[in-house]
């Protein structure tokens, strides 16, 4: 079996890590008659390209070398979504894999989704269900058109299903007892593989508190890059200030995305400056991010992905978004939507107190294993 995996933004490499290494585990049991090799080919598209974005988590998370990076870079959305449909379609064209596996919710995803679709080959989609309701924002547009392209969705939560039954997608079986065409399956979601796997090795892989000079749960971790935010010279104006006057009671660490760096650098210079207790730092790695995050007393973010770890590491989280698509981890209350309000920003990561209860949310960390039991035999999985 050959599987095309499609990735090219950073949360996309740390999902794709833990599935690759599921591939692999499979693989070494090939011995077994009820198990067939498969062959993984990664497409990087390309729309994380840096070292801090890109090289250095296929180095921490031990990824396969891409067999192609197709290189798109940044751009327009329609542009850069076009001209990776161009490319991947080309090499779809020349492995003919199986299935096409794509992640979340970024233009490497639909672009993914969209040139296998009308090639004729199944897409399964992990992550798949997500929604944050609001059409504004280009990720839920990319999530709900990969959904409506997908043969399989895998879905971190049954919230996930109910959102996919809203639109009209559920499993469903043809008349002549062939396939489904479309199959929904709770898996859990593979970044707490990720997480785990990353959490055994921040000790020995990561420094980053010693080299701040942080003292543990005495800090704020934040970070800013969703276009909601950034696009807005008002909302990020006011988030930035907002975290400035939490630095003023205790050291708040950004490391900052490029494409935020250069938005501030255009409307807000000022706010670039860090006082003492502000420290904007360079993006960094998957095990510095974990480190950072288990240690910090609130995490601030407008990242879905940042949203779940905090939620894991038992860290209280405030999202700096008006709606969530992880609807869960605010109906327990340890994550509050404070969008990108300056009073309540504050006042929220100042006075956050997490419930005492802390139920269990998206799988056992044993996701990306189901996805390759599932992929591997699906005509078996389907006939359950």
């Amino acid at each position: 079996m050959k599987i095309v995996t499609i990735i090219g933004a950073r949360p996309q490499f740390i999902k794709a890590a833990a599935v690759s290494r599921a591939i692999a585990g499979h693989n070494d049991k090939t011995s077994n008659s009820e198990h067939r090799t498969i062959t993984e080919v990664i497409i990087h598209t390309g729309q994380h390209y840096d070292e801090g974005m890109s090289a250095v988590f296929f180095r921490e998370l031990e990824i396969p070398e891409p067999l192609y990076n197709i290189g798109i870079g940044s751009g327009p959305h329609g542009q850069q979504t076009g001209r990776m449909i161009e490319a991947i379609e080309k090499l779809l064209m020349t492995e003919k894999p199986d299935w096409v596996l794509v992640y979340g919710d970024t233009n490497s995803t639909l672009a993914g989704a969209l040139a296998a679709a009308k090639l004729h080959i199944p897409v399964a989609h992990v992550e798949a269900g997500l929604r944050s309701f609001n059409r504004r924002m280009p990720e839920e547009i990319n999530r709900v058109m990969t959904d409506h392209l997908s043969t399989l969705l895998f879905c971190p939560s049954q919230v996930a299903v109910d959102n996919l039954a809203a639109e009209g997608i559920s499993s469903k079986r043809t008349p002549d007892s062939s396939p489904m065409t479309s199959q929904i399956l709770v898996v859990g979601d593979v970044m707490a593989d990720a997480l785990q796997f990353a959490a055994n090795k921040v000790d020995t892989n990561s420094d980053i508190l010693n080299c701040l000079d942080l003292k543990p749960h005495h800090y704020l971790l934040a970070t800013i890059h969703r276009a909601e935010n950034t696009d807005s010279p008002e909302r990020l104006g006011n988030i930035m200030s907002a975290l400035s006057e939490l630095a003023k009671r205790e050291p708040v660490v950004l490391p900052l995305h490029p494409r935020t760096k250069k938005i501030l650098t255009a409307s807000h210079p000022s706010l670039l400056v860090s006082d003492s207790l502000l420290r904007i730092i360079e993006p960094v790695g998957y095990f510095d991010v974990i480190a950072l995050a288990q240690s910090s007393r609130v995490i601030l973010t407008d990242s879905g992905g940042m949203q779940k770890e905090a939620y894991w590491l038992k860290v209280p989280c405030v999202t700096l978004r008006d709606e969530t698509e992880w609807v869960e981890t605010v109906e327990t209350g340890w994550n509050v939507l404070t969008g990108a309000d300056k009073k309540k920003i504050s006042n929220t990561a100042q006075n956050f107190i997490p419930p005492a209860e802390h139920p269990s949310l998206y799988g056992d960390g044993q996701a990306a294993k189901r996805v390759i039991d599932i992929l591997v035999e699906p005509m078996a999985e389907m006939r359950k």
